[in-house]
């Protein structure tokens, strides 16, 4: 049997809250500065999504 905390997301504390928002924000401009400097490797990025998407639709 499952107990009722399954059921209910689990919320987390302001403090741990507050440090996992800082760090998405993080992570997300380090992503932008990254694909700001290697704008080629961004563009294969996005050829191989198109080519492995067109794959699957044909399949």
């Amino acid at each position: 049997m499952v107990g009722p905390m399954a059921w209910y997301p689990q919320r987390l504390d302001p403090d741990r809250r507050r440090r996992r928002l800082q760090l998405l924000a993080a992570l997300s401009d380090a992503k932008t500065a990254r694909e700001r400097s290697q704008p080629e490797r961004l563009r294969g990025a996005r050829l191989r999504e198109l080519i492995d998407h067109r794959r699957r639709l044909t399949h």
